[in-house]
């Protein structure tokens, strides 16, 4: 769930103390419970329960990135979340209507079926929206924003932005990054020292554009 102080050897503590079962526990964790855990003072307890109540905030697709789904990894997750919009429409959709978003297929769709099909998932995924994690997109959608339909592909170091947070900012505004370029892209974004991406979309005739285009693009948006 990317939670800052939570590795492997606080992941195990908690699973042999019983006080976690599954993911969905992590969110119901208190001050009392971590002090009697080996090596937790108050401090570090207190740092654990903000860190994990600040995940509750974070992009859906993260959250779908974090479930362990098979051959669901980040860039699988973000068209999920982007698409479908929330845990419960992605539980609601069929194969076909998973393996029909582009740059997915049959294998990710018959995992994410196969894992909305399993009553102790759902019954784990109840205590996250219970504990009040986030489980819809919120703010411009697929609908709308100024990558709103687009395939778009990162290529290069942009001054401002990582790459993940590229990749946000994009698929929040109505876009859908893509690892390669090919006849759908609609638009190459090459920062600093680009790969042959950027060679590929001239030869494709692709839209490409800089960084300071992507961030007038953006509206001004920046780290």
């Amino acid at each position: 769930m990317d939670i800052e102080g939570l590795g492997p050897a606080m992941v195990e503590q908690l699973v042999a103390a019983g006080l976690v079962k599954d993911y969905g526990d992590l969110y119901y964790l208190d001050i009392d419970k971590l002090l009697g855990l080996e090596r937790m003072a108050e401090r570090s307890s207190r740092n654990l329960l903000e860190a994990i109540g600040q995940s509750k905030a974070r992009p859906l697709w993260r959250l779908l990135h974090g479930l362990g789904i098979l051959h669901v990894g980040s860039s699988a997750a973000r068209q999920l979340a982007q698409r479908l919009g929330s845990l419960e429409a992605l539980g609601r959709a069929s194969s076909g209507d998973i393996s029909g978003i582009h740059g997915l297929g049959p294998a990710v769709a018959g995992s994410v079926v196969r894992f909305f099909s399993s009553r102790q998932n759902l019954a784990v995924l109840e205590k996250l929206r219970r504990a009040g994690v986030r489980t819809a997109e919120e703010g411009p959608g697929s609908g709308g924003g100024a990558f709103a339909g687009m395939s778009v592909v990162l290529t290069g170091s942009l001054e401002h932005f990582s790459r993940e947070e590229a990749a946000e900012l994009i698929a929040s505004r109505g876009g859908q990054v893509t690892g390669s370029v090919s006849k759908r892209t609609s638009l190459v974004v090459a920062g600093s020292d680009p790969g042959s991406k950027l060679g590929k979309a001239r030869e494709l005739g692709i839209k490409i554009i800089d960084g300071e285009e992507f961030e007038r693009m953006l509206d001004g948006v920046k780290r």
